[in-house]
């Protein structure tokens, strides 16, 4: 899991796509991958993204709304095939250059070594959004 969250993480301080490889984020990933994304904040579109098209899809987006994503600790907890991630991450708005710290915990299905499906649970996506939003 560890190195999924770096690679997300490089993709998005490279600036996404054109200017990072998807690959090094495909290759911890399912090929039927599922992304489920709580509705509302700027980076979620319609909430599901399936398969690497609409991982990367959804990177990109991702990509245009954050500047930087810093893990600044994890707690693991599952086995082989589910685990809950408990992630403090600090990100930088491209918009705002606002940072944001705050917690998200995720409910991950693993598929021979890979993730498969995600769900992630923001603690404050109030926060999250305005950094967001220019003034």
């Amino acid at each position: 899991m560890r190195q999924i969250y770096e690679a997300e993480a490089a993709y998005v301080a490279a600036g996404g796509p054109g200017k990072a490889s998807y690959e090094q984020v495909a290759e911890h990933l399912d090929p039927e991958v599922v992304l489920h994304q709580a509705p509302g904040l700027p980076f979620t579109g319609s909430g599901t993204w399936r398969g690497h098209d609409g991982m990367e899809r959804f990177l990109a987006r991702f990509s245009e709304v954050w500047e930087s994503m810093e893990f600044l600790e994890q707690e693991h907890w599952g086995d082989e095939d589910t685990v809950v991630v408990k992630n403090r991450v600090r990100f930088r708005a491209r918009a705002t250059g606002e940072e944001v710290d705050t917690l998200i915990v995720q409910l991950i299905t693993v598929r021979n070594g890979r993730m498969l499906e995600c769900r992630p649970f923001y603690w404050d996506p109030q926060a999250i959004a305005a950094a967001c939003r220019p003034a």
